[in-house]
């Protein structure tokens, strides 16, 4: 009697364990399928939005994979771009971005931007303005400020930083105008403006506007070349861009021979007077 009786409040225990266990299963299973439900109403709403931002940015996509697959030669076909491209990757991003930062979603807009700058390595402020079939060579560490605008075709590469100064307000960053070229390194810096076709030595500094079909070197940049050859969209060479290292040693060693020479000809002074005494002893 007495082992039935325990054997009796034990059944009624483990039923009662049963009891609540399956309730709060029955709980869980009710706030995942809340959560599911929630999730999937949101993702019913925002598909739509999310569906229009995709065709609004499909066909600068487009033209922005085509730019590398077309202008660098290291690429081979747009899937390969399309996934395997930091840059692109970047500029994706900030299409994203500009257009939720045009929405006035300004905190989505820079979540973007930063989430790129983690993955890609490279921060273009969702405010800039940039044209189509930009090429961001590399990329690493690329810098282009919020009121920064690129015009069409342009060709950045690795270090780039189109930043302020620091001094102005409202209108702070540079603008480069179409089929710019600016080289590693080169830092582009106020609100002056590159005019189009216009090259940017690697790691030159410039602080002032560079006119159209010029080329600028140096620290601060100077102008060494003004309407020479047009650039097209496809030119994406940094060989033939003047030195200005190799021109200043080039300076150098010409007053060297200049100096060799002078001094080689008063030697020759010095050895006749010296000749001259002799025979005169």
């Amino acid at each position: 009697m007495k082992f039935s009786f325990k054997f009796e409040i034990t059944d009624n225990r483990r039923e009662s364990e049963g009891a609540e266990r399956t309730g709060t299963g029955s709980r869980i299973l009710g706030e995942l399928a809340k959560g599911a439900g929630a999730a999937k109403d949101a993702l019913k709403k925002h598909l739509p939005k999310l569906g229009r931002l995709a065709d609004s940015i499909s066909d600068e996509i487009k033209t922005d994979v085509a730019a590398v697959r077309d202008r660098d030669p290291a690429a081979r076909n747009d899937v390969e771009v399309l996934l395997l491209y930091s840059g692109v990757h970047a500029i994706l991003a900030y299409r994203v971005a500009h257009k939720l930062y045009l929405g006035k979603k300004y905190f989505s807009a820079r979540a973007v931007s930063q989430l790129a700058k983690f993955i890609t390595g490279i921060e273009i402020h969702p405010g800039a303005k940039i044209g189509k079939g930009l090429v961001i060579d590399h990329g690493t560490g690329v810098v282009i400020g919020e009121t920064a605008e690129i015009g069409d075709n342009c060709t950045l590469y690795q270090g780039v930083t189109l930043g302020g100064t620091g001094k102005d307000t409202g209108k702070r960053h540079p603008t480069l105008g179409n089929n710019v070229l600016v080289g590693a390194g080169a830092r582009v810096l106020g609100p002056m403006k590159i005019g189009d076709n216009s090259k940017i030595a690697a790691n030159a500094v410039v602080l002032e506007e560079v006119p159209p079909n010029c080329t600028a070197v140096g620290v601060p940049a100077r102008v060494v070349k003004r309407d020479g050859v047009r650039v097209g969209n496809s030119d994406l060479d940094q060989i033939h861009i003047p030195d200005p290292v190799s021109q200043l040693l080039c300076e150098h060693m010409y007053k060297i021979e200049c100096l060799q020479q002078e001094i080689d000809e008063l030697k020759k002074q010095l050895d006749s007077k010296n000749n001259n005494s002799q025979e005169e002893k």
